[in-house]
């Protein structure tokens, strides 16, 4: 009987350990994770962070003055989202004073590359995580972006909530104050700044030579050839006739004289052909 009793007291601590595992498992910061998780699919990237091995969502910035340092560098740009501003932590500030006296030549070699991006630039989501830690709750977030001048950026976003996790859906409004996601129509045309334009299309077809008019009928009658006629300037009648082989001038009366054609003018014009 007594191990009975003792079963059964193991049994129903077993049952309550689930139920609470159960219960933590669909809690509020489970409930965020998943309705951002919906929202943003993850991109991973190769271990070294210079390529991409699967694309996920693309995000576009809401916000100005988002910092990120190169994505070969050991720094990371940590950025606190605030108030509707970031802010960053005192190593990527120094990163970027730094990266402005490598442009006069100091410490050009010391200083990462780092960038401020602004909103409407677009990029890749490589980590997101809520975490529940009362007042200090928020969603952290990871970004990765394609090269820019042959350089890969990244950073982390920390999206703090002012008291404790709110609903999910009080979440993502909070989370798309900063980024939101591409439609993926957008997504598939190529609609981040920063991806690479599409391959562009084969050379296009030359154009088709123009097709020459069709020969007249063989019984068309030939087109007769140009005749000089009454009127004409000496200019239209050297383009019929070519050139006289004689031309006599006797006051207003020009003769152009050719083998079996004699043709006179008068003020310029022709007023006689014999």
């Amino acid at each position: 009987m007594k191990f009975i009793k003792t079963f059964i007291t193991l049994t129903a601590l077993l049952a309550g350990m689930f139920s609470a595992s159960t219960a933590q498992d669909h809690g509020p910061r489970e409930a965020i994770q998943k309705k951002l998780g919906a929202e943003y699919a993850l991109t991973k990237t190769t271990d070294d962070k210079t390529d991409i091995v699967t694309a996920g969502t693309v995000l576009v910035l809401q916000k100005d003055k988002l910092m990120m340092a190169a994505a070969s560098s050991s720094a990371m740009c940590v950025n606190t989202y605030k108030d509707g501003h970031f802010s960053q932590n005192a190593s990527c500030k120094a990163s970027s004073v730094l990266g402005k006296f490598s442009a006069f030549g100091h410490g050009a070699d010391k200083a990462p590359a780092t960038r401020t991006f602004v909103s409407g630039e677009k990029f890749w989501l490589t980590k997101l995580e809520v975490r529940d830690a009362g007042k200090d709750s928020a969603v952290v977030m990871e970004f990765f972006t394609d090269a820019i001048n042959d350089v890969r950026f990244r950073s982390s976003v920390t999206i703090g909530f002012k008291d404790g996790l709110p609903s999910p859906e009080e979440a993502l409004k909070l989370v798309q104050e900063v980024v939101k996601a591409v439609p993926s129509d957008d997504a598939k045309q190529g609609g981040d700044q920063q991806q690479a334009a599409p391959a562009p299309a084969a050379a296009a077809e030359a154009a088709p030579a123009a097709i020459a008019p069709p020969p007249p009928p063989p019984d068309a009658p030939a087109a007769e050839p140009p005749t000089v006629a009454l009127g004409q300037t000496p200019d239209q009648v050297v383009a019929i006739l070519g050139a006289p082989l004689r031309k006599a001038k006797i006051g207003p009366k020009e003769i152009y004289s050719y083998k079996d054609l004699k043709v006179t003018f008068l003020n310029g014009k022709v007023k006689d052909i014999q």
